[in-house]
């Protein structure tokens, strides 16, 4: 998967339009003891804690100007993606419908629901979820967000860039 300049510029502005650039910090005693130079990028200071974030920033940004009619999002998650289609359908005034297995993080669960999304728990693992999200959004009108997509990549992918 290749990114145009331009491509990564227009991703960077979305992402900074809802967060600043994540710190980075050199740990000298952690590079002490592997022998080598660490830099710890803190992507627990982005709105999700993770740096998934970015990637439902650019993805929703897209959705919202390819195809504007959309109103209701839905995706199946363990956690951090659920929490970044959370975040992301809120800024752009879409309803989220997350599925997650039975048994899930209690946390992660509680942070999706902060976010607002709405939260279904179906099936034991993510491939059942992640089954009845593709059923929902066909059968409820709603546009399903994969696990992954260009557009996610491509927001992930301003983490990398400001290292």
């Amino acid at each position: 998967m290749r990114f145009t300049p331009e491509e990564i510029a227009g991703a960077q502005r979305t992402v900074y339009a809802a967060m600043p650039p994540t710190p980075q910090y050199a740990w000298p005693l952690l590079a002490q003891r592997l022998g080598c130079r660490v830099w710890v990028k803190h992507e627990n200071h982005t709105p999700a804690g993770a740096f998934k974030v970015r990637g439902g920033l650019v993805y929703m940004s897209a959705l919202r100007r390819e195809q504007p009619h959309v109103q209701r999002v839905i995706s199946a998650t363990r956690g951090n993606h659920g929490q970044s289609i959370g975040i992301a359908a809120a800024r752009h005034g879409m309803q989220a419908t997350i599925v997650v297995p039975h048994g899930n993080s209690v946390e992660k669960n509680a942070a999706m629901r902060a976010l607002g999304v709405q939260l279904i728990e179906h099936g034991d693992d993510f491939q059942a979820a992640a089954d009845q999200a593709r059923r929902l959004a066909a059968n409820e009108d709603m546009h399903m967000i994969p696990s992954f997509a260009r557009d996610l990549v491509l927001g992930v992918s301003t983490y990398w860039i400001e290292f």
